[in-house]
């Protein structure tokens, strides 16, 4: 084993991408509840308050360990910038699964399943991307696609939005839209965090 002159240097990298993988875990059961019984929302969504959960303590743990550790692999700031990020984005997909509960909405459409698969991939892109950021490789590739996606997530959301009007009376609408704006607002965190990385580039560069 590679002896490390501090240990700990990465351990924030880490915690990033472990809120990354919580994100993962939190689109995993938001498709559950977008194909789940209205009996089984309860669960499901208390799971997602778990993932919520999970996150918060790692971003505490990341500002406790940025306290305590005499070096970091980022300037604070950043490492802060992109867990709040991070944070923000799992607390938004849990609020979409407490709408979803709270109106006892059901007959979902197709377009959240979209927003859910990019959600995903952007998260899974994240959880690698953290932990190269003490290096920088390759970031260039994932900054690139990151904003590929949300640009696509932003077309559905329209898309979306669309059908709702036209396939639904108000309140309907009103309820399923304001789904629709809290998956719009994680894709948009995720954007937020990708250009973070992309501004340490070019600082970095």
């Amino acid at each position: 084993m590679k002896l490390r002159l501090f240990p700990q240097e990465n351990a924030g990298l880490e915690l990033l991408s472990s809120m990354a993988m919580e994100l993962v875990h939190g689109t995993d059961i938001m498709s559950q509840i977008l194909g789940a019984s209205l009996d089984d929302y309860d669960d499901l969504a208390q799971q997602l308050h778990d993932v919520d959960e999970k996150a918060s303590n790692l971003h505490f743990a990341l500002m406790t360990q940025m306290r305590t550790s005499f070096i970091n692999p980022l300037p604070r700031e950043d490492l802060y910038a992109l867990s709040r990020l991070l944070a923000e984005a799992v607390e938004k997909l849990d609020g979409a699964a407490e709408l979803i509960t709270l109106y006892k909405l059901t007959h979902h459409s197709k377009r959240a399943t979209e927003q859910l698969e990019v959600i995903n991939r952007q998260a899974l892109l994240s959880v690698d991307a953290m932990k190269r950021l003490g290096s920088l490789e390759d970031l260039e590739e994932y900054w690139i696609e990151m904003l590929r996606l949300s640009r696509r997530a932003v077309r559905t959301h329209r898309t979306w939005i669309s059908e709702l009007q036209r396939d639904h009376k108000i309140l309907t609408y009103a309820r399923h839209r304001d789904v629709a704006a809290q998956l719009m607002d994680v894709v948009t965190d995720l954007r937020r965090l990708a250009t973070h990385v992309g501004s340490i580039l070019v600082k970095e560069s």
